[in-house]
């Protein structure tokens, strides 16, 4: 369901349980890459178990604009990328199709490669802290692109075949990973990336692309080395689960006192979010086909937590799991150190009801690179606190679900406004929480 416009608001009606089976699919952190990836192939590729998220359509959309087919596989979420007659792409349609995704600058590499020029319009994205684009832009350099700052967007031009280099990340960024990868792939000679990010989502791009051909051999010590070739192929490829997204219905499964069996979970890439929910009283039980999870009855416990790279806790399990929290006896404690502004939602749960305080010191167990910078990024939550319904406007995807795990644990009627922008990682969400039984409407609308 695409929602807009009008529909933009949903009156959710809190304080039931949420129990039922919701399926999760490919992880929208891998998905719109692997298609990404699809650019430097010389042949077709099959991608399978794709989520009809906002993030899959516009890449979708930019695939097709520079003369990628992209059309249905033989099975429900599967997509067939054809890039035999990759093509320059009008400027205003790139604009246009782009919107606020910030996906756009992993086309970079693949369309120096394949056209020898690329043009990247002004990038949006959640507003969770700083992301910059500067550095994809450095990188690329490095590789020997020529790029001009123009005012509509930045235009790449590959004179001649983009070089291996050597690069060393200041903070294992996923965005500036990827970016890497996607170049390096078919540069000429060795490139070594060091302090890498080497998330699920990560080791899944790099199996897609040795598939197509490429030469990627991760170290232990966060270092990538790729071995340039001179072609890439097609891939079949079926997409890791999205352990965000399982992990947000699992937060919303504690926080509702409720049930919920989360078909397509993955034990291996959620372990660090399983003992963390497990320490902070709630209960899962795991088979070969997803996860349940539950709460169990009795007093949930406060914890200290820290956001980390991978393997560390996700930040973007935060944000679902603080809402949780504030049902939880004593003082929890967490320590934001993966982007600055990331605790901002907590001023809206405060609102319903909740006692959270934000800290500009590191309150974690170590030093971040946040700390005595004027962010407030550790936060103190007291609880059990009961939530009230509120009007709640949503400022980015994991605190948009967020502020929806809050309205449907809180008791009374809340407008949430801007549910539109949880399409963008979420697929079918309104569907789902139907068929959990929550009570929830679009007004003027029937939902179920």
């Amino acid at each position: 369901m695409t929602v807009n416009g009008a529909d933009d608001v949903l009156l959710v009606h809190g304080g039931t349980p949420l129990e039922g089976e919701i399926r999760v699919r490919g992880a929208k952190n891998l998905v719109p890459k692997a298609m990404v990836a699809a650019l430097l192939g010389s042949a077709p590729s099959r991608l399978r178990n794709v989520p009809d998220i906002r993030d899959v359509r516009v890449v979708r959309g930019l695939l097709q604009l520079h003369g990628v087919t992209v059309r249905p596989g033989e099975e429900p979420g599967e997509l067939v990328l054809d890039p035999t007659h990759v093509e320059s792409a009008n400027v205003a349609d790139i604009d246009a199709h782009a919107g606020s995704s910030r996906i756009p600058i992993l086309f970079c590499g693949p369309l120096l490669h394949r056209l020898g020029h690329a043009f990247i319009p002004g990038l949006g994205g959640c507003d969770i802290g700083g992301r910059p684009i500067d550095f994809h832009f450095d990188v690329l350099r490095q590789f020997g692109a020529r790029i001009e700052k123009r005012a509509d967007g930045q235009y790449l031009e590959a004179p001649q075949r983009l070089r291996g280099t050597k690069i060393r990340l200041p903070y294992p960024s996923v965005g500036a990973t990827e970016q890497v990868l996607l170049t390096a792939v078919l540069a000429e000679g060795v490139t070594e990336l060091s302090n890498a990010a080497v998330e699920p989502e990560i080791e899944d791009l790099i199996c897609v692309l040795q598939k197509m051909g490429a030469i990627i051999a991760m170290d232990t010590d966060r270092t990538i080395r790729i071995t340039g070739v001179d072609q890439l192929g097609g891939y079949t490829h079926r997409a890791l689960s999205d352990r965000l997204e399982a992990a947000s219905w699992a937060s919303a499964a504690l926080a509702t006192e409720g049930n919920i069996y989360v078909r397509g979970a993955q034990q291996r890439s959620m372990m660090t979010f399983l003992n963390t929910y497990r320490k902070v009283g709630g209960a899962f039980e795991i088979d070969d086909e997803g996860i349940r999870f539950w709460h169990p009855g009795g007093q949930l416990k406060s914890i200290a937590l820290e956001t980390d790279v991978h393997p560390g806790f996700q930040t973007d399990w935060q944000q679902p799991l603080v809402v949780a929290l504030t049902q939880a006896t004593g003082l929890s404690i967490v320590h934001e150190t993966v982007y600055e502004s990331r605790l901002g939602f907590t001023s809206a749960l405060n609102q319903m009801g909740a006692h959270i305080q934000l800290y500009r010191e590191c309150l974690g167990g170590s030093d971040c690179r946040f700390g005595q910078r004027n962010f407030l990024h550790s936060a103190v939550v007291s609880g059990p606190t009961k939530l009230e319904g509120a009007d709640l406007v949503i400022p980015d995807l994991r605190g948009g679900f967020s502020y929806l795990i809050a309205a449907l644990a809180a008791q009374g009627t809340s407008r949430v406004h801007g549910i539109d922008l949880i399409n963008r990682g979420y697929e079918n969400f309104m569907e789902k929480l139907v068929q959990l039984g929550a009570k929830v409407e679009l007004p003027g609308k029937a939902l179920g």
